[in-house]
């Protein structure tokens, strides 16, 4: 499951790393949260790219009210491609969802969750695989949602939580935005786990209300992890060294 992550990379950084024709009018955000509105990057009909701000939490066009979209902030890829929720999403609006790292909370020994957040170990910019859908109110009104599809946790998160997001790999981008290309499920598979790093940060990540560059600063646990050791130089937890496996929220 992913339900909270955080993006800070500069905008003119962005729109190198994802093709965009200028830096998009964004600002570091530390603790994004669902039914909050996201930055997504969908292809144009003229076929360049866009970074458009949409709600997380999907709401499909056949939804009576768009309450249904808190209950739909991921989608599994495993069925992903027959949910009536997702199918045509999947066919036809399928973005990508800009992030520099994404939390998820490994219980302690004591029964404490200690949020971890996930990045990749170059500490550059990635990108969710994500749906879209425009969603029309009884007004007449439009509101534009997304999902974040998750997978199977690779190895190194497997033992924190049995789900991870599905990463599309930047060689990727291209295919995965093209609605004429179908078969992308092989796209959505756990992502090397030697690409990524975990460490362990603030418990004031739980709390949405807080957003600042701090959260993603490494803490010293004050008692470790059933089954973790010391983290080496430069912060990066090994896959045979995490914490107990538990549910995020």
């Amino acid at each position: 499951m992913c339900g909270r992550y955080e993006l800070h990379t500069h905008p003119a950084v962005l729109a190198l790393a994802f093709g965009l024709p200028f830096p998009p009018e964004i600002r570091p955000r530390y603790n994004i949260a669902p039914m909050q509105d996201v930055p997504i990057v969908r292809a144009t009909r003229s076929g360049s790219r866009e970074l458009a701000q949409v709600r997380w939490g999907l709401v499909p066009r056949w939804a009576k009210d768009a309450s249904i979209g808190a209950r739909m902030i991921n989608a599994r890829a495993e069925t992903v491609a027959t949910k009536p929720a997702y199918r045509t999403a999947l066919r036809w609006h399928r973005c990508l969802i800009p992030a520099d790292g994404f939390y998820e909370w490994a219980i302690g020994p004591d029964g404490t969750k200690h949020p971890m957040h996930v990045a990749m170990k170059d500490g550059g910019p990635f990108a969710f695989a994500g749906l879209s859908e425009r969603w029309r109110t009884p007004s007449g009104d439009t509101l534009d949602t997304c999902t974040v599809i998750t997978t199977a946790a690779n190895t190194l998160l497997a033992p924190v939580h049995d789900r991870m997001p599905a990463i599309i790999a930047p060689a990727d981008y291209a295919r995965w935005l093209d609605s004429e290309i179908q078969e992308v499920a092989d796209l959505l598979a756990p992502y090397p786990p030697e690409a990524m790093r975990y460490v362990q940060v603030s418990t004031r990540v739980n709390s949405v209300r807080n957003d600042d560059a701090t959260l993603i600063e490494p803490v010293e646990p004050a008692e470790r992890l059933a089954g973790e050791v010391a983290a080496p130089p430069g912060g990066e937890a090994q896959a045979d060294a995490a914490p107990v496996q538990t549910s995020l929220f």
